[in-house]
């Protein structure tokens, strides 16, 4: 395992032995779509995993990214009684060859996650077995300790959820979408005040409101890919999918 999962693990872990056997946190968020978007290249983003996560009455999806071959990162609000995580997928509605089917050993979502602010919203998932890197499964990067993204800096997410607001159909194949970084401001002072819990230190403000394209619920857990870095989480926003959205900064659970 590289160092700088070494590193992630010990400020995350602590809080698995916290729980009692078989305690999760409440269900996560319906799926969702990314909106505005494209149908990706197949396989060109082999970090991706889709999450079928399982809770008591209910089944819901997310998003998450490989760092080790045994750890995926998703949103804390993509919890549940049981997850089962699929790597190398392109289509999540056909069986693939390059698909890996593996289920989840240990959920740990960070200890100061709040489900009413969404402070904190990140989960390490160890899988039952480490996962085999091939060209369609790969690990993506993680930033350094408190590095912030630029302004204007365009990045790109991917998702396997419904194409628009209206639609409840879920896509075949996975969509991807590039938005535009904003200042911290552009959520602080929207004018319905639906930001008032954006909090700047472990937040990020993304999409750019002139523009119809934005993650939206089922994203969540999904990376914020910058170049070839995963910077942040796809975390929550508005219920009808516009833009700007919050998204988790990964680097605040570096050392």
């Amino acid at each position: 395992m590289s160092l700088t999962m070494q590193l992630l693990i010990l400020v995350l872990l602590p809080v698995a032995f916290r729980l009692p056997p078989g305690s999760q946190a409440e269900p996560g968020l319906t799926p969702g779509e990314i909106i505005g978007g494209w149908k990706a290249q197949p396989h060109f983003r082999p970090y991706m995993a889709y999450l079928e996560i399982q809770h008591r009455d209910k089944k819901s999806c997310c998003g998450g990214f490989l760092v080790s071959e045994n750890f995926v990162l998703t949103a804390a609000h993509c919890n549940g009684d049981m997850i089962t995580m699929y790597l190398g997928a392109h289509s999540i509605k056909q069986q693939e060859q390059s698909q890996q089917k593996i289920s989840v050993r240990r959920h740990i979502p960070h200890h100061q996650f709040s489900r009413e602010t969404r402070n904190n919203d990140i989960m390490l998932l160890q899988l039952e077995h480490k996962a085999e890197l091939n060209e369609q499964v790969r690990l993506i990067r993680l930033p350094p300790a408190h590095r912030r993204v630029q302004r204007g800096t365009v990045c790109s997410i991917v998702g396997w959820g419904r194409t628009s607001a209206l639609s409840k159909g879920l896509p075949r194949t996975l969509r991807e979408v590039d938005l535009k970084v904003l200042d911290d401001e552009a959520c602080l002072n929207y004018l319905s005040g639906i930001y008032r819990k954006y909090k700047t230190v472990m937040m990020m403000c993304v999409g750019d409101p002139k523009e119809h394209k934005a993650s939206f619920k089922g994203d969540s857990g999904g990376p914020l890919v910058c170049g070839k870095t995963a910077q942040d989480i796809v975390s929550w926003g508005p219920v009808n999918g516009s833009p700007p959205r919050v998204y988790t900064r990964v680097s605040i659970v570096r050392p």
